[in-house]
Formats: C-alpha cells, sequence, structure tokens
C-alpha cells in the first residue's frame, strides 16, 4: 500500500520543506509524534509480538531551532541576487545559531537512561541522540506495544500505534528513526539482495563483449540485420577520463579541482577499493594517478544489533563505491576524495554517514548515488534529511543526488513519481543522458537517457522494450522551490498535483547516464577462475552525480571559491547565458553484444539493439527544461566561467 497522500495530510510544506506539524496529545502528560506508526502495521499484517528481551537501536532526532529563519538564510546565502550570497556559515555557527541546545540534549539524554536505554553518539551539530535498549523498554518509553507485522514479502518490527513523549519533550522531537523497520522497505536503488558486509567476496564477474568501440561511431555493425533501415554503430566499449573531461570540456581550464574536497556516500566499504582505483588511474589515466594522499575514508562499523539481520547486498554496493571513486577522480583528478560508508544500506544508517560530512564541513561536495523508488518514504525520515541538506546550504556545501534509473516509475509503482531524496529541495538532482563522443573527444550529441531493447532473435529484431532510463517526475510531497518558478514550465509542476498547486520538479541538470555509451571501471570481481581486477562499461544516474560533482570540483578549482548548493544559479543561468547546454530528442540507436554468461563467450552471444532515447514514455526530453535532463548539461569552459 502507498502512502504518499497520507503522508501529505501530516506534513505542511513551507518554503519548498517539509515541516513537522504539531504534536496531538495522546494522554495526560504525553504528546504522539505525528505520523510516527507505520499503515502497514496493523492488526490484519500482524504474525507476532515483538520479544520483550530483543535488542534494538533508534535514534532520537531533534527540531533546529528556529527553522524558519535557517530556511531564509539558506536562501539568501544560495541566490546570487541576495546580497549574502555565499556569506556561508561554518559548523560551528550553525551548531550555534540553529541546533538543539545543550539543555534540550541533556533533557532528552536524562529522560533515556531513565527508561533504562543506554546512550550513544551525539554528532557536534546535535541532530540526534541514539539509543540502544530492549523491546520492553521501549514499549514503555513511547506507550507502544511491538509487534511483528508481514508487509511486501518481509516481517518487519513497528508500533502498533503512533510514538508518544513526555509533553515536555514534544517541542523538541523531531521525529524517531529505528523504534519500526520501515526503511527496510526503502533500499536504495543501485543495489538488492542479499548478504553482510563481513563475509561477502567480490562480486560476480562481469565483462563486455566484443566488438565495441573506442569512440562513438569507431565500427559499424555490418554483420547483423539493418535496423529500421540502419546499420548501427557499436556501443562505446566505455568511455575513459580523458574522453570524459575533453566531452564537458574540464581538460581545457587549467584547473583540476586542487583545493576541494568529494565526499562519496555509500553503504560499506570495498576492501579492494583504493588498489583498484590506483590500478584503474595508471591502466586508463596514467597521467593523473590517484595518490593515497588524495583518498581517505571513514566507515561506520556494523550496528551489532540491527533486526532482522542486513539484507543489503555488500558487493553490489563494492561495485557502486568504486564506479563512484574513479568517477569523481576521473573528472577531478585534483581533488581530494573522502569515502563515508554508511553500516547498511538503510536510509536512517545513510543519513548518519551524510550528516557525519554536513556537521564537521568534511568536504566542500557530496555525492550520493542511491535513491528509494518513489516518494512513500516514512515521515520522520522526510524531516529528518531535510534538516540534514539544509544545514549542507547553509555552510556551503554542494550535495548531488542521482535522479534514480527508471524514469518517473511507473512500471514499478503505477503511478508517476520522482524518487526520493533526489526530489528534496535543498539538493541537486542529476539526471542521465545518452552521449556520443567522437574520435577527437568533443560531443557529437547528447540526448536524454531513456533506453529500449530489441533482442536479435533468429535474424528479426523482437519489440522495443523499455529497461531503464533517467529518473524524473514532479514531487507530490514537496512544493515548487523558489529557484524552479518561472523555469519550470507549469504543464510539468502542475502534474500529480491538485487545483493550481505546483511542485518540485526533477532532476536539475544532467550527464552522462546510460550505460549504453557509458564508462569504463575496473574492480576486483568473483570469475570462475578466481577473483582479480577487470574492467567493464558502467552507467546510471550513479555514474551522472559523481561526473557532476567532478566537474563542480573544477568549477571550485577554477573559480577560487566553493559553490555550494547551485540550484539558484543554474536556473538563472538557463535565462542569463547559454553556460548549459539544452538537451533535445535525438533519434539514435547502438548495436550491442553480451556475453550470455556475462564473462566469455563460451555461454553464447547475445545480440540487441538499445534506442537512446526511448520515447513511448511519461517522461520526455523537449527543448528548454524537461523531466529527463532537467536544465541541460554543462557546457564547457563558460558553463565553468559564469556557475
Amino acid at each position: 500500500m502507498r502512502r504518499s497522500s497520507t503522508l501529505l495530510l501530516s506534513l505542511a510544506v513551507v518554503g519548498g520543506l517539509t515541516a513537522a506539524l504539531p504534536a496531538t496529545a495522546s494522554a495526560q502528560g504525553r504528546q504522539d509524534i505525528p505520523q510516527s506508526h507505520p499503515l502497514w502495521a496493523n492488526a490484519q499484517a500482524k504474525v507476532a509480538d515483538t520479544a520483550p528481551a530483543a535488542k534494538l537501536s533508534f535514534r532520537v532526532y531533534l527540531n533546529q531551532r528556529d527553522n524558519a529563519g535557517a530556511e531564509a538564510l539558506a536562501q539568501a546565502v544560495s541566490d546570487p541576487d541576495s546580497k549574502t550570497y555565499r556569506q556561508y556559515l561554518s559548523p560551528d555557527q550553525v551548531r550555534d545559531r540553529f541546533a538543539a541546545s545543550d539543555a534540550t540534549v541533556n533533557a532528552v539524554k536524562a529522560w533515556l537512561t531513565g527508561n533504562g536505554f543506554s546512550i550513544g553518539e551525539v554528532p557536534s551539530n546535535r541532530a540526534y541522540v541514539e539509543a540502544t535498549g530492549t523491546a520492553d523498554q521501549t514499549e514503555k518509553a513511547f506507550a507502544v506495544n511491538l509487534g511483528k507485522y508481514q508487509v511486501k514479502g518481509q516481517t518487519l518490527r513497528a508500533a502498533d500505534k503512533n510514538l508518544s513523549v513526555p509533553a515536555n519533550l514534544a517541542g523538541d522531537v523531531l521525529g524517531v528513526v529505528g523504534v519500526d523497520q520501515a526503511t527496510n522497505l526503502f533500499k536504495p536503488d543501485h543495489a538488492t539482495g542479499a548478504g553482510t558486509p563481513s563475509d561477502v567476496p567480490p562480486g560476480p564477474g562481469f565483462r563486455n563483449a566484443r566488438p565495441c568501440s573506442a569512440y562513438y561511431g569507431e565500427k559499424i555493425d555490418t554483420t547483423d540485420p539493418a535496423y529500421n533501415g540502419k546499420q548501427l554503430p557499436y556501443a562505446p566499449c566505455g568511455y575513459t577520463p580523458a574522453q570524459l573531461r575533453s566531452a564537458y570540456g574540464v581538460d581545457k581550464v587549467g584547473a583540476d579541482g586542487r583545493g576541494t574536497t568529494i565526499a562519496i556516500v555509500d553503504a560499506f566499504a570495498s576492501p579492494t577499493i583504493y588498489a583498484d582505483a590506483s590500478e584503474y588511474a595508471r591502466r586508463n589515466d596514467p597521467a593523473h594517478p590517484l595518490r593515497q594522499s588524495q583518498f581517505s575514508q571513514h566507515v561506520f562499523p556494523a550496528n551489532p544489533v540491527l533486526e532482522p539481520p542486513d539484507q543489503c547486498d555488500a558487493a553490489g554496493w563494492y561495485g557502486e563505491e568504486t564506479l563512484d571513486v574513479e568517477a569523481a577522480h576521473g573528472l577531478a583528478p585534483g581533488a581530494n576524495i573522502l569515502y563515508v560508508g554508511g553500516e547498511s544500506c538503510e536510509d536512517n544508517a545513510l543519513d548518519v554517514a551524510l550528516n557525519y560530512v554536513i556537521a564537521g564541513h568534511k568536504a566542500d561536495i557530496v555525492s550520493n548515488s542511491y535513491g528509494d523508488t518513489g516518494e512513500d518514504i516514512p515521515a520522520d525520515e522526510v524531516k529528518v534529511f531535510n534538516q540534514i541538506s539544509l544545514q549542507a546550504v547553509l555552510e556551503g556545501i554542494g550535495v548531488y543526488f542521482s535522479s534514480g534509473d527508471n524514469g518517473d516509475e511507473v512500471a514499478r509503482l503505477g503511478t508517476p513519481s520522482p524518487d526520493f531524496s533526489a526530489s528534496a529541495p535543498w539538493i541537486t538532482a542529476v539526471g542521465g543522458t545518452s552521449i556520443a563522443i567522437g574520435k577527437d573527444g568533443k560531443r557529437i550529441f547528447e540526448t536524454g537517457w531513456e533506453t529500449s531493447k530489441s533482442v536479435l532473435t533468429n535474424g528479426v529484431y523482437g519489440p522495443a522494450n523499455y529497461t531503464s532510463g533517467s529518473g524524473g517526475g514532479t514531487s507530490r510531497l514537496f512544493e515548487q522551490p523558489f529557484y524552479q518558478k518561472g523555469v519550470v514550465p507549469d504543464a510539468l509542476a502542475k502534474k500529480n498535483q491538485t487545483g493550481n498547486k505546483k511542485g518540485r520538479v526533477v532532476p536539475d541538470i544532467s550527464a552522462i547516464g546510460d550505460p549504453n555509451t557509458g564508462f569504463l571501471v575496473g574492480q576486483t570481481q568473483t570469475f570462475p577462475d578466481g577473483a582479480y581486477y577487470d574492467q567493464y562499461r558502467i552507467g546510471g544516474t550513479s555514474l551522472a552525480s559523481p561526473v557532476f560533482a567532478g566537474i563542480m570540483a573544477v568549477a571550485d578549482s577554477f573559480d577560487h571559491f566553493h559553490h555550494g548548493f547551485i540550484n539558484p544559479v543554474i536556473y538563472k543561468l538557463t535565462s542569463r547565458t547559454s553556460a548549459i547546454s539544452d538537451v533535445k530528442h535525438v533519434d539514435a540507436a547502438v548495436a550491442r553484444v553480451d556475453y550470455a554468461n556475462s564473462v566469455d563467450a563460451s555461454g553464447g552471444l547475445l545480440h540487441s539493439v538499445r534506442t537512446l532515447d526511448y520515447q513511448s514514455l511519461t517522461i520526455h526530453t523537449t527543448p528548454g527544461y524537461d523531466d529527463v535532463t532537467g536544465l541541460g548539461t554543462p557546457n564547457g569552459c563558460l558553463f565553468l566561467l559564469l556557475v
């Protein structure tokens, strides 16, 4: 059951952000936390009580002081027409001006310890208080009963009603994350499956079959039948860093990201990441090695009381991390890279990892290549994420999220929706394109990424079926932010809305995403003959986000300042300059050959055609702003100069 409509009833949208409505009295001396009870936790779905001695950890997130003032200041420091543009705050200034007070933190801790919980981390920005205890203690503290509920093929813990807290603390509590297991339903798009990070070997091997092209159009398929009357070029084998730097014009400005730190947030940590990324640079970009001094990581240890056992695909996240690190370094070879790995792939763990970067201003740019399917998100999670991303804007940290790899999710959800967190208003959502890079390293064309696949069987091409594409669409959670007004067409802004309301539309900007015109990566994988380093082509908006983050790191070093939240700037650029190239529909396709067994020709070859900007969809690449590519893509030196 989807819960977006119910969520909107419990959240007020103010200035593009969701804000908690006042808590309601549930019993004398206590107040409910609104929407802290999942709708799926009902009597019909209950299968058992939670064992009283079961261990669990949760975080009580705290409201910041003067949220309206924080939003107004965030707009002012990021709007180029403001007198206080780029007058960012330090983490200490944000804490002293807006964070929960020490007295509030101490009051929440005292209440928790009084109920028998042990207290864990309180981050430097006082965003939350972490607690660990038993189910019995949790039931008494929040005046609920915990049970196990069957939902979407999983058995998850939840309370039987809204959590409540003492009335004297209700105004200080933003939300509680971890008492229920709702975030288990909202795994990031790019890694699913089973396994735990402590005992997972490198993932199964994958190689691209030949023939493929070193650049777009190098090799033409003259063996297979013509497709719609045309002999098609073979898909590129995977573009190299030098090809992408050339195509996006960042190799001609004398800047390489030096002086900027890019943080990459994912789950877990690949045990071979530095060896793989440095070997990749040595083979494919020898003039720009990844020095040990450039790379660091902070990984949160697995929480031993997480229940049920972690269901994330740790090996899949190894591949995500590898792509992100190699792409960011490839576009900005002088920048420092900080990898931050969450303890799991659940939203609450990734929020902790992101908050670690923001609270200590550990980086100037953050790339996040994950997202939930649609916006059916627990209210507490939405509020928590918005508060973290708002602090990033105040500090001048640019936060970038991939917009998703499944268009507007109609195929998976039945109704159109962008993905969260890309739909949140204080981050930059990066969509994906299909790009043709010629022999000279210049863009032949760039179009929206929405792919269809036609399989060749017995000399005949089958029907074109949609496979993947740039995430986009109109939010049901967030109203139209100030920077999209007058730029995003009303026809898009009013989708998924009632009356004359307008919503936030995704994405904001785009970069290479199509895996059929994708990026070459190198990673240790498990092949039939052992585990070792090899290379393959990959794509997704999980490529677009670190590529664009790398471009912004070059812009930082070229312009000699950190750009922070760039949405207000780039939406103004489209009406004033040609610094952003509009992406239009192009009729193009590539021939592709794949190994049936993913590693070699022993199992046979699969032949297909991949259309690059498939049009039988509910979102489309059009002139001007569109919900596939946003404003467009960076226009080389002009973008770096004017952004």
